[in-house]
């Protein structure tokens, strides 16, 4: 076997290597302070999914930074060809959503969500059941929430999108690990 083959990293093994590796004991650290805060010990459940929020957060950042490098360069490409006039962006924006979602499918069953021993999960129903996930709260219910903080709210449109992330977030958490990462015993 060609050694300077092993040497080379992926992104995915320098993730592997150096980020979750750091992002536990972070995560850690700060739970271990808010406990102390609350004066309150929680149990290894709440850890175990504080710590699994931690790193979903961390790939949805960088879903984030990918889903807009998608887009620019899809639509970059487009308009440098001349192609589809008037719904460049509509496609860019297609494109970015269905492979940064396939991104942070790949980040979340990987590393976020991951089964144990003795649990499977069907890879078809679960990335399924991401796209639907991602879809509701990133398309439906952002779409929803922007017209509330905008419209009845008279909230800065620049600032409703951060609003947006403070729901967004943890109820995709929740959907994702409680439904579309859901996993069973092994027979």
């Amino acid at each position: 076997m060609d050694k300077t083959k092993d040497k080379k990293m992926t992104a995915g093994n320098a993730l592997e290597k150096h980020g979750w590796h750091v992002a536990e004991p972070l995560a850690l650290v700060v739970l271990n302070l808010i406990e102390k805060i609350t004066r309150r010990k929680l149990d290894d459940g709440r850890k175990t999914s504080f710590v699994q929020f931690v790193k979903f957060c961390i790939v949805g950042l960088s879903n984030t930074v990918i889903s807009y490098i998608l887009y620019s360069v899809s639509l970059l490409l487009f308009r440098g060809l001349g192609i589809l006039k008037g719904y460049d962006y509509l496609v860019a924006q297609v494109i970015q959503f269905v492979l940064s979602v396939l991104w942070s499918y790949y980040w979340n069953n990987r590393y976020v969500f991951r089964l144990g021993t003795d649990e499977k999960r069907s890879f078809w129903k679960s990335l399924i059941k991401t796209y639907a996930s991602y879809s509701f709260t990133g398309l439906f219910l952002s779409s929803i929430l922007l017209i509330f903080w905008v419209k009845v709210l008279h909230i800065s449109e620049f600032i409703a999108p951060i609003l947006n992330l403070l729901i967004s977030v943890p109820l995709n958490f929740v959907i994702n690990k409680y439904w579309a990462f859901k996993s069973s015993k092994k027979e």
